[in-house]
């Protein structure tokens, strides 16, 4: 048996796959895309096997594929799951909930859903999960300690996932949008483009480690970098004249109704 299985190694599979594999080589990857999963378990020094073999031999099964595609490629190994009352499945798929996933799977499985993001690939991304009831603290703890190599891991009810999402899941884009805007800024007044968007990506880093690491809330970390007639204040009075919160609120809320969007489709 594998610890590990894999079903698709796409960017987050893929990530997901590196973050496990510095725990653990005992893991199994399968990719629509043979040369894909190949390719990784070569950099990983991991085995590459079957759909079927996925779905009989490893203990965890990460599904990672697009939620459009998630009840075909269930309904593929049902026939393997039928047989199996120790698996836990680790869904993925954005919109889609637990008993979506299981009544796709033929079953009332042990299940993980979980909503990485993007900088799990570099040890520093977040990732949401819940599970099912019948999923142990035994199994889940595992499952916590062989994605520890990914980033932080936060449990979320499940009624919340989308909204989650919405936030960690979709927010990289919207935090390099602003790195880019950012860097555009320095560049229109000389700076040039390589050197400004280190400077921008940086300081996004930074001020985001302080964040976290200090415990201060936004508004006295804002406060804290303005000084009164000073050039950071007339910044910020520019963002709140073109309601940068307004902004950023409005494409949470189109993420997350996306996501609610997605999980109510076939």
């Amino acid at each position: 048996m594998y610890t590990f299985g894999f079903i698709g190694t796409g960017n987050m599979g893929g990530a997901l796959a590196r973050a496990a594999s510095k725990s653990t080589k005992n893991i199994l990857l399968n990719d629509h895309f043979a040369e894909k999963a190949q390719s990784l378990a070569d950099e990983l020094g991991v085995k590459v096997g079957s759909i079927e073999e996925v779905a009989a031999q490893c203990e965890y099964i990460f599904l990672g594929v697009k939620p459009q595609m998630m009840a075909d490629m269930l309904a593929s190994i049902k026939g393997v799951l039928k047989d199996r009352d120790d698996v836990v499945l680790v869904t993925m798929a954005a919109g889609l909930e637990i008993e979506t996933i299981r009544s796709f799977a033929g079953g009332g499985y042990k299940t993980i859903r979980i909503m990485p993001n993007t900088p799990v690939s570099v040890g520093a991304g977040e990732i949401l999960y819940c599970k099912s009831e019948n999923t142990t603290s035994e199994e889940l703890e595992v499952f916590l300690d062989n994605m520890k190599f990914a980033g932080a891991l936060t449990e979320i009810g499940e009624e919340l996932m989308n909204a989650g999402c919405s936030v960690s899941g979709c927010g990289p884009a919207f935090v390099y949008m602003f790195i880019q805007a950012l860097a555009e800024g320095g560049t229109a007044c000389g700076i040039d483009a390589e050197t400004s968007l280190k400077l921008a990506a940086q300081t996004v880093f930074g001020s985001a480690k302080l964040l976290i690491e200090s415990g201060i809330d936004p508004d006295t970390l804002i406060k804290n970098v303005c000084s009164p007639g000073g050039s950071t204040i007339e910044g910020v009075k520019s963002l709140q004249f073109d309601n940068l919160a307004d902004v950023v609120v409005d494409a949470v809320e189109a993420s997350y109704n996306r996501n609610i969007e997605l999980g109510k489709k076939d």
